[in-house]
């Protein structure tokens, strides 16, 4: 930075770096339009590349998964957290299912990992390329937002549990109603009889 004077007051002229070719420079200022959008992004959030290496994740990945960007950027997403993301159900979305179309949602993977335990994700992916155009400028990208619903599983889990305890007492209490009331009903044919 240099520093001039200007009337008695000191200014800073800053000096902005520009790339020497212009293609280069909008992938950056996309790059980083993109990675601000993926990081303010409340689910973990993966940028892989077209041979599904991570390019970039957001922070919720980093703490929700506890690891770190220089154990995750730049590794095949299956060899994350010592394989721990080789996930069978993960590795036919994105090699077969992911190819043919350019996104899917909602699909559920139930997983256990090793440092954080078990989780429940719901994961949505979306390929952004264009068709039949290679582009330095703009390399195809995909998208891998997950959702942890594991809480939301085990509590559903627990209201399960709770409705079927609920109705194995319904029946069994109703079982025995039905019991008491046709012993009431034999009872009370016996006194007409007396009677």
């Amino acid at each position: 930075m240099k520093k001039t004077k200007k009337k008695g007051r000191k200014s800073v002229r800053s000096a902005r770096v520009v790339s020497a070719d212009p293609l280069d420079q909008m992938w950056q200022e996309s790059w980083t339009y993109i990675k601000t959008v993926v990081d303010i992004m409340h689910e973990p959030f993966l940028i892989l590349d077209k041979n599904l290496c991570v390019m970039a994740a957001n922070e919720s990945f980093y703490r929700t998964f506890q690891v770190e960007a220089r154990d995750t950027e730049k590794k095949l997403v299956y060899e994350l957290g010592n394989g721990q993301w080789n996930i069978p159900s993960l590795r036919k979305l994105l090699e077969e299912i992911l190819p043919r179309n350019s996104f899917f949602k909602g699909f559920e993977v139930s997983h256990d990992f090793p440092l954080v335990g078990h989780k429940v994700m719901i994961l949505n992916a979306r390929r952004i390329y264009r068709e039949g155009v290679q582009s330095k400028m703009f390399p195809p990208i995909i998208l891998l937002a997950m959702e942890d619903v594991s809480e939301m599983m085990l509590v559903a889990k627990r209201l399960s549990d709770h409705i079927n305890d609920f109705e194995a007492g319904t029946v069994g209490r109703t079982t025995k109603l039905e019991l008491n009331m046709g012993q009431l009903t034999r009872d009370i044919n016996e006194l007409k009889k007396k009677v």
